[in-house]
């Protein structure tokens, strides 16, 4: 058994700010977090009950993070055993009578799109190992030539989202009126874009605002990254059937430094930085296309809980309630069909 420090990593740390919950009463569906019990790390429900705690999250969405995959059988089918793990997970906690969010009541898996038509089989499992959770699949495209900016787990090729074969496996997708979720950096908005007009009817979420970063050969907000990035939130707005997750930001990659800090910042100092992407992506995507998300504990690297979502509220302060619903709550039940 891990000693506590390395199961709670930078909670000390983060313990050294500490806000009152902003707008309590607004309902809340963290439209993207991860769950994982590893030997040096562990983050499962009751740490996201913990962490979450004053805030009114009512509902979550787990997307995928290569946990608990089959230890045998073919390499492809191996991830189901993740969505296996988090539905077994997810009816454990809604039976608890102390939990008091639904937990991962939508699962976004991974299916290995570079499979093509095979990758329909795969899809097909994740269904049948949860039936009512699964919504999609999840395959990062991240990819940079620059050997200091991490390219995505899956280990990408550059140019895969316009690869023939992975577009056969976003096509089984489609076919299924299942979600693909895409994380990626903001130099490849313009590929993701064709994709989404290659395959109108197929949901897309944009992750993590197309993935603008400040390592390597980039700085976060210059002027030559932002106007790559607005370029690509540009004509990803203009295609209907993207839908924006505002979130995951806050990690090393994208440069805000955060996390080397002597202490965590507070969300003023966060609304402050990030602001910018927040707002251009709200005004182009619209509250109706547009999600909150925690990426905890990714994030935890750089902020409590607690603090990223008082962020939001900060951010988005002089929105209408109605407009505020949409990104808390509305859009990711509409987008994940939740209850």
């Amino acid at each position: 058994m891990a000693n506590a420090a390395m199961i709670n990593p930078h909670s000390e740390w983060l313990a050294q700010v500490n806000e009152s919950v902003r707008e309590p009463e607004i309902g809340i569906c963290d439209a993207h977090h991860h769950l994982w019990d590893r030997s040096d790390n562990r983050y499962l429900m009751d740490d996201l009950e913990r962490d979450a705690a004053g805030n009114n999250i009512v509902s979550s969405v787990f997307v995928e993070c290569s946990a608990s995959y089959r230890s045998s059988g073919p390499m492809s089918m191996r991830p189901v055993g993740e969505t296996a793990y988090i539905d077994k997970l997810a009816n454990l906690h809604q039976a608890d009578p102390q939990s008091t969010i639904d937990c991962a009541a939508a699962i976004i898996s991974f299916a290995d799109l570079r499979l093509g038509e095979d990758a329909a089989r795969v899809i097909q499992a994740h269904r049948e190992a949860s039936p009512d959770r699964f919504k999609g699949t999840r395959h990062g495209v991240g990819w940079d030539a620059h050997p200091d900016v991490p390219n995505s787990h899956t280990k990408p090729v550059k140019g895969l989202l316009m690869d023939r074969t992975f577009r056969q496996g976003v096509a089984c997708l489609e076919a299924e009126d299942l979600i693909y979720e895409c994380y990626l950096y903001f130099t490849q908005m313009q590929e993701l874009a064709d994709l989404a007009r290659t395959f109108p009817t197929l949901r897309i979420v944009l992750n993590h605002f197309g993935g603008p970063i400040g390592v390597g050969p980039y700085t976060i907000k210059s002027k030559e990254m932002m106007d790559v990035w607005r370029k690509g939130i540009d004509d990803l707005a203009a295609c209907p059937n993207v839908i924006a997750k505002l979130g995951g930001i806050a990690m090393p990659r994208n440069g805000f430094g955060w996390h080397l800090q002597a202490e965590p910042p507070t969300s003023i100092a966060l609304a402050e930085a990030t602001a910018p992407f927040y707002r251009y992506t709200i005004e182009k995507f619209t509250p109706a296309r547009c999600m909150f998300e925690s990426n905890y504990p990714v994030e935890k690297q750089s902020c409590s809980y607690t603090v990223l979502w008082n962020s939001f509220k900060r951010i988005v302060s002089d929105f209408s309630a109605e407009e505020k619903a949409e990104m808390f709550y509305g859009t990711a039940a509409k987008t994940y069909s939740l209850a």
